[in-house]
This record gives C-alpha cells, structure tokens and sequence, in this order.
C-alpha cells in the first residue's frame, strides 16, 4: 500500500474527498426513497452541487460548457461580452416582459447570444426539440452528421475501438449517478424544488460527459434486470420539472434518446385510451427499449470488468490439469507458480511411483474387502468384531496415505478420474457412516426419521414397483416416465397417528434401532439415496460396509457458511446442531456470513469476503459452504477475491489461512425454472393491470389515474424494490450467464455437492404447491422443489469456457439424496410445520449429513490437516 508522505498534497486531498463521496452514496445506497428517508434529499443536495460542479470543472474545456459572466475560459464568453454590457438582470427581466424576444435571440449552435444567459448541457440537448418548431430554426443534432457515433457517421475517420470508447471524466462514476438518481425517482417529496434541482443537477452532469456515459449510467439502473430499468425510465419520462419554468423544462424524450442513438421512447399518451397505439401495451414498449439499452451496455460491462477486475488468464490459455494427464512440454503453462524443480525428472517420478502406488493400496483393498463382505456371516456380525475387516480397513487407510501423498506431490491429482472415483466413493461412504452413527445416537430425531422414511418407502413401493425404493434416473437419452414421482400421483393415506411404532408394525417393518449393523445400512442405502444404479453401487462398496472412521484429533479448518436466498445471516440457526457437534469433535469452526434475505449477489458476496477476513484471524484454513443461492454467493465471493486486490488474492491462496474446499448444498448456481416463470408471469401481469387500467380511463379522471401510475412508479423505483428484484436475478438466465461469464475460480479446491429429488413421502406439506408449479413449469419432477437435480452441481452447465471447464474439473460431485430443498432447516421452518409434517418426519433429518462427511472426506485425503501436525511454509503455487 502506497504510504500517505509518498503522495502530493493536493492529490491526497483529491483522493480523500473522492472517496467521501463515493462512501456517501454507498450508504445512500442502502436505503432511499419512501417517507422513512424524508429529509435525504435536503442532505443530499448539500453534496451533490459540490460534487457536480467538481466534475464539471475537472472536465474543463469539454464540448459542453457553462456560460456566466465571470468565465475565465472560453473565447465565446469574451464574444458575449463585447456584445453587450447590459447585466444578466437586465436580461431577465426584459424577457419577463417581453417573453417571445429571447428566441430570436438563438444563434445557430443552439446557444443564447445574451450576456450570462446559461444553457445546461441537458438544457442544450433536450430544448432542439423545442428549438427545431421556431421560425428560422432548423437543427435536429441527432440527426445531423457531426454529433453521429462513428459507427453510424460512414465520413467519420477510421479509429480503433479502444478510441471510440469514452467514459468521460466525472467525479461521480455510472454507479453513483445511477444511485442517486434512483434516490431522486423514489423520493416521497418528488415535486419539490430541491429533488428536481437534484435531479436536474444529475442530468447535466450526465448530459456534460460522452454519450456512452448515459449508457452507462442506465445499465447500472438495470444492473438487476430489464424490469428494473424499464421502471426507472418510465419515472424519468414523466419526471415532474414543475420548478422550472415552461422555457427551462426538459423534453426527457428527446433527452434519453439523444442519449440513445437509433431507440425510440415511447409516449404514454400514445397508449393510453384513444391514442395510435392504445391497443399495445406501454410498459411492454419500455421492456423492449430497456433490453436494448442493456444489450448496447455490454462495452460499458465488459469495460468496467477489464478496469476493476485482475484477469489471470485469457479463455485460449491452456486449462489446468494434473501432471499425470498433462503434456510434460506445457506443463509450465498449465501450473504457474512452480519452479523449474517441481517438473524435474526425479520430481515427475516420485509422483508416478507415488500414483502406482496409490492404485495398488485401492485394488488391494478393493479384492481383500470384496472377499470380507461376502463372507460376513448372516450381517448379524458387526465388523469391528471380524479379524478379516480390521485387516481390510488397515489396507484403505494405507491407500488413503497414499492418495494424501500423490496430493502433497501434485495438488491438482485429484481431477483425474481414478482419483475423482475413489474420493466420490468415500465422499458416499462418509454419508453413509455419517447417518448410521446419527441412528445409533439417535441425533436430532433421526431414528424416528428413517422409520417415517422406511414407512413412506414401503408405501411408495406398492403404488410403483419398477425399483426398490427409488428410480433409476435417464442414461445416455434413455426416456424415463417420472410422472410418478409427483406428490400428486401417489395419493398416500395420511396416518393421524404419531405412534411411529405402530404404524412400523402395520406396514411390516422393525424399527431402526433393533437392526443389525449391515441391515441399518442397507436400510440407510435405500431410503436416502435416490437414484437406483447408483444406490446398487453404494451397497456392493466394502468402503460403506466397514463404516470406517478417521483418526481422531482436532482438524486444522475452518467453516464460512453462506445461506440461502431467505436467511437471518450472522443470527441464522441453520445447522446449529451440527456445527457445534463438529466444533466438540474435531475443532472446527464455523462463521457465518452475515447475508441478507433476497439481495444480489454481489451484496452478498461482500458479506462472505468479510466473514472470511474473520475466518483469517483464526489462522486456520477455510472452505465455503454455500446453501441454495449461497452456492452462487460463494462462487461470487471467491471469484471477486481472485480477481481482486493482492491482499484479497493472497488471503484466498494463503497457505496458512485461504481457501482448500467447498461444498454446495442443493445449489442455486445455475439458477432455477422458477426464474424465468415468474419472470413471465410477471410480465404478464403487468400487462393485464394495464389493458384494465385503460379499460377503467373513462370512468376515472386523468388526474385519478395519474396518481395510480404514480403510486405504482414510486414502489417499483423504491429501493426495496430493486433489491427484490437483484435478489432474484440469479435465477434467471441472463443473471446467470453475466455471474459465470466473467467469473474467475481455483483449479486446485475440490468441490462436493448434495442434492435431491423429493418424493410425496419426502415433501414438507408447505412445499406441496410449489412443488407441483415447478414439476409443472420444468416438465419434470427430479427436482427439490427449488431447484432441479440436473442443475445443482458444482460447475456451470448452460456456459461452457475456460472457467466452466476448470470448476467442472473440481466437482467431485455426490449421490443424489430423497429429500427436500428445506433439508438443512429445523427451527426456521416450525411455523410452517404441520402435522402431517410431524408424522412423516419431513424436518426431523439427520444433519450432521450436509456437513460431516465434506469434513472428513477432504481430512482423509489430507486436503484438510491435523492441528498437531507440522506445516511448511512453502507458498502453495498459485493454479491458473
């Protein structure tokens, strides 16, 4: 960091007051607009005149200019003078009498040739409409050739892309501007004269900087959505200038679309009843404008990433992968950060003696525990009681060292497919254990949950019998009737009852803690992994039959937790219990980021980056664990750290303290049908209000209907609106491809994933309704009821690029589960539980599964150390 004594005086004082004002409009941008935020504008314009008139003299000797009597620069004002000497005073008042005087007075630039008389650059642009109907006045600059983009005007001279863009030079960037003009549009005193010179001053400054400034600053408005936008531009076409006299008032059409080459605003008059277009829809005229001004912003976007962001590779650099896969002639271009010795002769040797030796332990283990559970007796025998399993459970523990020590050799093995295939096996064998453990301690109620889903799977099974307890999901484009899997097809009769028991012998079934070991597990294998290839799989593993368990000791880790779309943050209680279980066991701890409920991704990504610079006080390295759309904060969160300052970009590679692993739990990432849907519906709606709006005009005055329009302006402007709005943008595409398109994650972090298709036996009854919308809307009924299984992965599935390609890599993925979407919740679901909830057991899971078995699974392949062991402080070489 540059110390203070190394800058200029006037450049620190420069640098200091940018940043007030940038820390004003952040907080501004927390909360405006409404009558809870009053007097904000009295404040705000306090600031704002300052701040404005700063960007406009920084700009100087622009295109635009202001004129007054004391201008020092500017040969045009010395012209003025020399005109005539008479006051601005004078000149007001002369026009109060004589009004229709001063328009001759125009000269042909569209400037006033009186004396002091000021034109603001807005005043400039927006009066040609006015200007152009005067008798001997003939000027449209939009249309004329001079003040065409390059792009448009054939006789303008060739220039490099890089030269055609400009973003001006004001004090307030896109961002800011759009802030307070939001602030301005929401204001509950939108007709007083300080919110409309606020709003003037805003337009000016706007108007003062190139065009593609006020594309910018509209993109920014739409940064949540075209619906955003849209709204926006239909307050600032009808912005109430009533302050200002008739001459001084602004045509915002004209305006905007100066701003706007080739688009054409609609006029609400025109749509109304009676007008050309009333039979189309006005606010469906603004969505098309408003997808269009975001279409041309893609620059402004691309612009601002290239200025804010660090890209560490270009997309035709070659992908990281493992030595043992890799072409040894570019190996140093796919590691980077490795010295010459790591790809040695002797170094690349070890490593394959040390992967050959690897698979060895995993075959030797796999035929010896073949044989062992083949030969159990009868299952009545727990394992620990057999010579035959110690012996096979010492032979993978041995494979486990084997595989920690390929890792230490080569931090990316983990991607290659023996690898990813024996760390999955365990990742569901950890599961298992994990369950059986939380049975036999009967934890968080979890014997009465596998009874209740031993019952509904018993009663699943008569009304289908294609599979045991589960369906086998489509291969290689095989068509698969899942039409069952709706709660609505299995119409299973609700016992009143809560005697579990009973309804265990009514069924045939004995309760879950009379089973042997081997018979507990079957019955955990059947009832909570969903898909029946890969539940026949999990059977036949001897990994899961030995339960096996690793050393004990305090792990070296700590957890960042990133929640859902509706969370409590910091004060959340999601997986209380098993948090503090992991904290009793194995040290680790958790903390949680203090996201909010239904804001963008960027917001809470900030959230997360501070959880993790508490995370990096405990000197102990982390992984995120991100819930639903927490999966998509995380991923933002990460990728703005990788790309951002070196001090986040160190404390995220940080061998002592960054980022080793992640797990998704029913992850939102790749967004969710329900996006898009009630993105339409929406839409829909929208139009349906307004064709009866029209329908209702003759019988309503036009001032009654101004003030509906305007109410329904002033809550889809407000703050909370837009924040609505960002908050679910990431389940929608566009949201989705933008979050991925630019997004920047590590090669060498392995990531898990749980997900789930739900069942009627399976399905919370608050979640029926839009579980049957969303198998309806998708056409399918593998989903959670949020999220569908085929997008809760740990890669992006609709964007394929470099990034796309390295997370794929990563995802170790994890066997699909018979649950919900609300699996990880318990306390913050009581108000919704109902008592078919109560005796179905639909909340009352094992939790310690969304968490224990990512734990253990990454401190078995020794990704996440023992606190007593010694560490190097080598710097882990940074994997681009």
């Amino acid at each position: 960091v540059r110390p203070s004594w190394d800058w200029q005086p006037a450049d620190l004082r420069r640098l200091r007051y940018v940043y007030s004002v940038k820390k004003k409009v952040f907080d501004i941008s927390e909360g405006y607009g409404g009558l809870s935020f009053l007097p904000q504008s009295f404040f705000l314009s306090v600031f704002l005149g300052e701040a404005t008139r700063a960007s406009l003299r920084a700009r100087g000797g622009g295109r635009h200019k202001f004129f007054s009597a004391n201008n020092e620069f500017g040969s045009q004002v010395t012209n003025l003078k020399n005109k005539s000497t008479r006051s601005t005073l004078t000149f007001l008042r002369k026009r109060q009498i004589f009004p229709s005087d001063h328009l001759r007075n125009v000269n042909s630039m569209g400037h006033m040739e009186q004396p002091g008389f000021v034109l603001s650059p807005a005043g400039q642009m927006a009066s040609q409409h006015n200007l152009s109907g005067m008798v001997g006045f003939d000027v449209d600059v939009r249309n004329s050739v001079s003040s065409r983009p390059p792009y448009l005007n054939p006789s303008a001279p060739k220039t490099t892309m890089l030269e055609k863009y400009n973003l001006g030079d004001s004090l307030l960037g896109p961002l800011d501007v759009a802030i307070l003009l939001q602030a301005g549009l929401t204001s509950a005193m939108k007709g007083s004269t300080v919110v409309q010179l606020n709003q003037r001053m805003l337009l000016d400054l706007i108007a003062s900087q190139p065009k593609t400034f006020a594309v910018a600053v509209l993109a920014e408005i739409g940064a949540p959505g075209t619906r955003a936008l849209s709204s926006a531009l239909m307050a600032l076409l009808e912005l109430e200038q009533n302050s200002f006299t008739p001459v001084h008032r602004l045509d915002m059409h004209t305006l905007l679309e100066s701003w706007l080459p080739g688009l054409k605003l609609p006029r609400r008059e025109d749509y109304l009843a009676g007008g050309r277009w009333a039979r189309q829809s006005y606010y469906e005229a603004l969505q098309s404008v408003a997808k269009s001004v975001l279409e041309d912003a893609e620059i402004y976007l691309a612009f601002k990433s290239y200025i804010q962001r660090v890209r560490h590779n270009c997309e035709n650099d070659p992908i990281p992968c493992a030595r043992e896969v890799c072409n040894p002639l570019e190996r140093q271009c796919y590691v980077s950060g490795q010295s010459d010795s790591d790809f040695s002769e002797t170094s690349t040797s070890q490593l394959m003696e040390s992967i050959n030796s690897a698979k060895e332990y995993i075959k030797k283990a796999d035929d010896r525990g073949r044989r062992a559970i083949a030969n159990l007796p009868q299952k009545k025998t727990n394992t620990k009681e057999l010579d035959e399993c110690h012996t096979c459970v010492e032979l993978y523990r041995d494979a486990f060292r084997a595989c920690a020590s390929v890792l230490e050799l080569d931090p990316l093995a983990f991607q290659v497919d023996w690898f990813k295939e024996f760390y999955r096996r365990n990742y569901n064998a950890l599961m298992v254990k994990s369950v059986h453990d939380n049975v036999r301690q009967n934890v968080d109620n979890a014997r009465e949950w596998l009874d209740a889903l031993r019952i509904g799977s018993q009663k699943t099974n008569k009304s289908n019998t294609q599979h045991c307890g589960g369906w086998k999901l489509s291969r290689d484009d095989e068509q698969v009737d899942d039409s069952f899997l709706t709660p609505t097809s299995l119409q299973v009769k609700r016992n009143v009852s809560s005697d579990v028991g009973e309804e265990l012998r009514k069924v045939n079934v004995t309760p879950c803690q009379e089973l042997s070991e081997q018979d507990l597990v079957d019955s955990i294998i059947d009832n909570i992994f969903f898909d029946f290839s890969e539940k026949e799989i999990i059977r036949k593993d001897p990994l899961v039959r030995f339960l096996i368990s690793n050393a004990p000791g305090q792990y070296n880790f700590t957890i960042v937790s990133a929640m859902g779309v509706i969370t409590e943050g910091k004060r959340g209680l999601e997986l209380e219990s098993s948090f503090k279980r992991l904290k009793e066991e194995r040290g680790v701890d958790t903390i949680r980021s203090d996201t909010a409920s239904v804001r963008s991704v960027e917001f809470n990504a900030s959230k997360i980056e501070e959880a993790t610079y508490a995370a990096s006080l405990i000197n102990k390295p982390f992984g995120f664990l991100g819930y639903s759309q927490g999966a998509a904060n995380s991923f933002t969160c990460e990728s703005l750290m990788r790309s951002g300052t070196p001090m986040q970009q160190a404390l995220l590679n940080s061998t002592k303290n960054g980022l080793i692993c992640r797990q998704l739990l029913f992850s939102a990432a790749n967004g969710s049908i329900h996006g898009p849907a009630t993105n339409a519906k929406i839409h829909k709606l929208f139009i349906m209000c307004e064709d009866a709006f029209k329908y209702q005009q003759g019988y309503f005055s036009r001032a009654f209907i101004s003030t509906v329009l305007d109410m329904l302006n002033q809550v889809m402007d407000s703050a909370a609106f837009h924040k609505l709005v960002g908050g679910t943008q990431c389940f929608l595409p566009e949201g989705c491809n933008a979050f991925w398109r630019e997004s920047q994650h590590f090669a060498h972090v392995p990531t898990t994933v749980m997900r789930g298709v739900l069942e009627d036996h399976t399905t919370p009854e608050s979640l029926e309704m839009i579980t049957n919308l969303l198998s309806k809307q998708s056409g399918s009924a593998l989903h959670d009821s949020q999220v569908h299984v085929y997008d809760a992965v740990g890669h992006p599935v609709y964007i394929k690029n470099r990034n796309s390609c390295i997370l794929e890599a990563c995802d170790m993925g994890g066997a699909i589960h018979r649950t919900h979407h609300w699996s990880p919740l318990a306390n913050e679901v009581e108000f919704v539980r109902t008592k078919k909830d109560v005796d179905q057991a639909t909340f009352a899971c094992a939790k310690d599964r969304h968490v224990f078995p990512w734990v253990d699974v990454n401190a078995r392949f020794g990704i996440i150390h023992y606190v007593e062991e010694e560490h190097s402080n080598k710097q882990l070489p940074s994997f681009e």
